[in-house]
């Protein structure tokens, strides 16, 4: 779901766009955008895709069972176009007809850098998760406590 539908309720062309994104980084990593990627900080597959890619680092998202059995280049195009579709500003994501374009071109290197995608906080490195505390969550500067009622 688009952040920005998500926050605000506001819903445009560029939110299934966003979802598209979603699908293509779930597609080809066979892991879903939601869950804690603990190993890497990230709260979720969109922040995780999009760190490895500006450490070049991109083809370790892909599928453990796809490993030898792809055209590399085919696999970054998709994933960086899956990434400029889940940028956090919508003004800054594809229409689906530049999507379409983008994936039909054999031309890589003219496609622009994804910028930060939505919903790409980090984890707080000093997070506190032993059962002696109250379950609460840090993320940023943004705090959510679960009250149990009686």
């Amino acid at each position: 779901m688009a952040p920005e539908y998500a926050m605000d309720g506001v819903f445009s062309v560029k939110s299934d766009v966003f979802s598209f994104g979603v699908i293509v980084l779930e597609i080809i990593t066979g892991k879903r955008n939601r869950g804690v990627y603990s190993y890497s900080g990230h709260l979720n597959l969109l922040a995780h895709a999009w760190t490895l890619l500006n450490e070049g680092n991109s083809l370790d998202l892909v599928d453990g069972n796809l490993k030898g059995t792809f055209n590399s280049d085919e696999v970054l195009k998709c994933l960086k176009v899956g990434l400029l579709c889940v940028q956090e500003n919508p003004d800054d994501r594809p229409l689906m007809s530049q999507v379409l374009l983008m994936l039909a071109s054999t031309d890589t290197a003219s496609l622009p850098t994804p910028k930060q995608p939505g919903f790409a906080a980090r984890r707080a490195a000093t997070e506190d998760t032993s059962s002696s505390k109250p379950d609460c969550s840090i993320v940023d500067n943004m705090t959510i406590t679960m009250v149990e009622g009686r």
